[in-house]
């Protein structure tokens, strides 16, 4: 049995996802081009979110669906794994957030709801330090190979370089750090846009990645640890390809969880090497990629709590 991956999820169905303006500072993702409403938005992305739950549930992956709630208006409440995160066996963080309107999904009666299902006896409040501008926003600002104790943080506004090394020694960590750089020679603001850790992979833009260095620390690591390094490019990124997370189901069979803008801008023999090692489920996501700028990984905060 694999303790390293989770069967149990939590996602947030949204009721007011949108387009925030102040998130897209940093987000090069994120895309509006006006030609829908924000209620044919919200409405779109609600569907979307139903789908890629039923396509889980349906391969016998547990989630529990919080229902967001319509005030205050939150338009990225559907991306919950970056004010979130749970670790084994009963340990529940809160993380800090550069976008003053996502600090309003830090909602303390989820916890409570999850607490009805799951152990939790530890819970640590890691936001605050918002009040000086410094962010460490959750398992979007850092890779974890629980097996292996590593955590890997391309540093950007969203991810302090001070706070991930605070969290790798409270947590027992060790930390890797890097600089990841976009087409346009913009930070990239989250680690998971750009690299997805599996059991036995990793896929990850190496292109985005100008210090040689840093590359070949990344890659002596991934040897290592065993992790076959599975290369994506910039384009691949900027249709969601870095954005994965691999689950297994009640049966302990894996599944890498994608959008199917990702899965489609895959070339074959990137497919050959992920389908070796584990099953795929891909779901369009189309208007939460473009008005939100988050894809499948960003929707999934994994629960590793035991259950009651």
């Amino acid at each position: 049995m694999n303790t390293y991956l989770t069967n149990n999820i939590m996602m947030v169905r949204p009721a007011g996802f949108d387009y925030n303006i102040e998130t897209a500072e940093d987000n090069a993702f994120q895309k509006n081009n006006g030609s829908l409403s924000n209620q044919e938005i919200a409405v779109q992305a609600t569907k979307e979110f139903d789908h890629l739950v039923d396509q889980l549930v349906k391969n016998n992956i547990n989630v529990e669906v919080i229902e967001d709630t319509k005030l205050p208006k939150k338009p990225d409440a559907v991306f919950p794994n970056n004010w979130i995160s749970f670790h084994q066996p009963d340990v529940v963080v809160t993380h800090s957030m550069a976008a003053k309107k996502r600090r309003l999904e830090r909602r303390p009666e989820i916890i409570e709801q999850l607490k009805e299902k799951y152990i939790i006896n530890s819970q640590f409040n890691l936001e605050d330090t918002e009040d000086n501008n410094l962010f460490l926003e959750g398992t979007g600002s850092m890779i974890l190979d629980r097996e292996n104790k590593i955590a890997y943080a391309c540093i950007s506004k969203r991810t302090d370089k001070n706070l991930f090394l605070q969290f790798c020694e409270k947590f027992e960590y060790s930390p890797i750090v890097f600089t990841s750089i976009d087409s346009e020679g913009l930070q990239i603001y989250h680690t998971n846009v750009i690299m997805c850790l599996g059991i036995d992979f990793v896929i990850i833009c190496m292109e985005s990645i100008p210090s040689i260095k840093e590359r070949e620390l990344l890659l002596q690591n991934f040897a290592n640890t065993g992790k076959l390094c599975i290369e994506i490019s910039l384009d691949q990124v900027k249709q969601f390809a870095g954005n994965m997370i691999q689950l297994k189901n009640s049966s302990e069979t894996p599944y890498l969880i994608m959008s199917s803008s990702a899965y489609n801008s895959l070339q074959k023999n990137q497919l050959l090497q992920i389908e070796k090692l584990t099953q795929i489920i891909h779901s369009p996501l189309p208007i939460i990629e473009s008005y939100g700028g988050g894809s499948a990984r960003c929707m999934i905060a994994e629960i590793f709590n035991e259950k009651k």
